[in-house]
């Protein structure tokens, strides 16, 4: 279920780094309060007035002149003293700015990144591929997970019926021998062992009885029910066994290379850090987006200061080219290079490790199903073994000491067969795992 939502997350960072070719609409607003007003001049202004001159035809500062020669008088400041001035007020200038509100609605269209909106989808999508990878490669550990528990609770119901024949077998012993004792064929110590070896059958039979209904709690656990879940699996109450997965010596490693979840996500995982390095390459190219923007304000400037809503439209080009950071875009890039190589070498490295894996894997289950039938060959002597010897037994040529010689190597030959019955399971489900084939 992580597993699955880690996929569900990385198509969400997909669609957002998609989301990066398209124009960005953003709104900001805001509130000022100010503590003064604005005032263009600290006092009343007086500003000179001009009058057109017909001889010259231009405008001519109106100015005091001096009656007797005609010409224009200075005053203190040395400055001429204008006959007419123009009163502009001190308020007049000053505008009411304590409340000042301000928005603006801006449109960002990139047009040239230097390639990392490119490089970032290129990861995203990459990355959604390695999420899929790795919920493939955690189906494939719960499976062999639940097939090493399933076959546990196999193993255990057949030790734990062998255990109960084994007891029913000595139960029979028990009798026999106890009959015999009291027509004075054998002695006490024979009754005795026999007695021994009974209540140390029973006491193997109890634990594996327990050992059973822990290993199906496990069981039930690893599937995802109740522990206290009852259930009878296919498999119990079985003897015969095959091999599901072909055993060759030779494998096309290609093939298995492609199948394997685990291998996938390094591939993807090269891809990323390629990506990467052209992500921190952009760093090192100029940047180019398109700006549109609305902005208003209240109060206003576009009509003389008035206190309304009023705005207007801009727009331009953004240029950003990066000149000289000391290095550290180059050297952001050579580690990107780095890494890739490093995840490259990881990749071939786990290859080398596929390649063996799978050898051991062939050698382990073909191995496991040559001990199978040797196995059941001893079987076969062992029933066999016990069966002369509780024949010779009740024509007295055999003592209590064969006979329980004969049913613990009878029980050893089971447990064993058994034991190897599992073995050939477990390597069959292990070397499908490294073939790529288990799911």
């Amino acid at each position: 279920m992580m597993s699955r939502s880690a996929i569900q997350k990385a198509k969400y960072q997909k669609d957002e780094a998609f989301a990066a070719y398209l124009p960005a609409i953003d709104f900001t607003g805001g509130y000022t309060y100010n503590q003064r007003e604005l005032s263009i001049f600290d006092s009343d202004q007086l500003l000179p007035t001009k009058s057109f001159d017909m001889k010259t035809g231009k405008y001519e500062f109106n100015l005091v002149t001096n009656p007797e020669t005609g010409m224009p008088i200075k005053g203190p400041n040395g400055q001429y003293v204008p006959s007419t001035v123009a009163l502009i007020p001190k308020e007049a200038m000053t505008y009411d700015i304590h409340n000042v509100f301000f928005g603006a609605v801006t449109l960002t269209q990139p047009i040239y990144m230097g390639g990392k909106i490119v490089a970032m989808n290129k990861i995203t999508r990459d990355a959604e591929t390695l999420a899929k990878s790795m919920h493939d490669n955690e189906v494939e550990n719960v499976i062999y997970a639940v097939d090493a528990a399933y076959w546990q609770v196999v193993s255990l119901k057949a030790k734990y019926d062998l255990a109960q024949s084994y007891v029913n077998l000595l139960d029979s012993l028990d009798r026999d021998i106890h009959l015999m004792f009291d027509q004075g064929v054998v002695t006490k110590a024979d009754v005795l062992s026999v007695d021994v070896k009974l209540n140390s059958a029973n006491v193997d039979l109890t634990k594996v009885e327990n050992g059973l209904v822990l290993s199906r709690m496990a069981l039930a656990q690893v599937c995802g029910l109740p522990v206290n879940t009852v259930f009878t699996l296919q498999d119990e109450g079985k003897e015969e066994v095959t091999l599901n997965a072909e055993v060759s010596k030779e494998y096309n490693m290609e093939d298995i290379y492609a199948r394997r979840p685990d291998l996938e996500a390094l591939r993807q995982g090269v891809k990323i850090a390629g990506h990467k390095k052209q992500l921190a390459l952009s760093s090192m190219l100029p940047n180019v987006a398109l700006v549109g923007a609305y902005s208003f304000s209240n109060p206003n400037m576009y009509d003389g200061f008035k206190k309304n809503f009023k705005g207007a439209f801009s727009i331009g080009a953004m240029v950003t080219i990066p000149i000289w950071h000391w290095g550290g875009n180059y050297n952001k890039y050579r580690a990107a290079k780095v890494d890739e190589t490093v995840m490259e070498l990881q990749l071939a490295d786990a290859k080398t490790m596929v390649d063996l894996q799978v050898q051991q894997a062939s050698f382990k289950t073909t191995e496991a199903y040559k001990t199978y039938k040797t196995a059941e060959s001893n079987l076969t002597s062992a029933n066999e073994n016990l069966r002369c010897a509780n024949l010779a037994f009740r024509e007295g040529m055999a003592t209590t000491n064969n006979v329980l010689e004969a049913q613990t190597a009878w029980l050893k030959a089971h447990s064993e067969e058994i034991d190897a019955m599992i073995d050939v399971r477990l390597c069959d489900v292990y070397l499908s795992k490294c073939l790529g084939t288990l799911y």
